[in-house]
């Protein structure tokens, strides 16, 4: 199993990895819009043999400091479980990290995104329409130069049904 970045060849994987992992197509357009409009920062597989059975993206965020947003993260459902995510998450804040980039929020489930490092209250103080407890930041390397301000997931977000 090897986690590399994503390649145009895998687009048709991914897209089965997010609608088996999710209850609809929702997260599956939104990764193609997403690579559409040329907003995915990094994009990661996990690859098991020929299969690919993970997905994670990050894409760029308007905010005050250069910031990434987490998701959609993707496990294919046979294989949740087994960390999949988990390494993928902390491989892709880590080559963020060394891309230079300032922060990473995400929209989730505190109690799995807190073993991160990701934190409600660091976001607290950032306006967003996703403001609220499921909004976190994590600072990467450094705090961040600001604890206020608007951010804004890129535009595809927008258009989720």
């Amino acid at each position: 199993m090897i986690i590399r970045p994503e390649q145009p060849a895998d687009a048709a994987a991914i897209r089965r990895v997010l609608e088996a992992a999710f209850p609809g197509p929702a997260e599956a357009g939104l990764v193609e819009d997403l690579r559409a409009d040329g907003d995915i920062a990094i994009a990661l597989v996990v690859e098991d043999g020929a299969d690919i059975v993970g997905h994670v993206t990050f894409s760029p965020m308007a905010a005050p400091f250069r910031a990434l947003g987490l998701g959609p993260v993707a496990v294919a459902p046979a294989r949740q479980g087994a960390g999949i995510g988990a390494s993928l998450i902390r491989e892709g804040l880590a080559a963020a990290g060394a891309a230079g980039w300032q922060g990473v929020f995400v929209l989730g489930d505190p109690a799995y995104y807190r073993r991160f490092g990701f934190d409600p209250a660091l976001a607290s103080g950032f306006t967003s329409p996703y403001a609220g407890p499921h909004l976190m930041a994590l600072a990467l390397g450094v705090p961040l130069p600001v604890t206020t301000g608007q951010v804004d997931y890129a535009p595809a977000f927008g258009r989720l049904g």
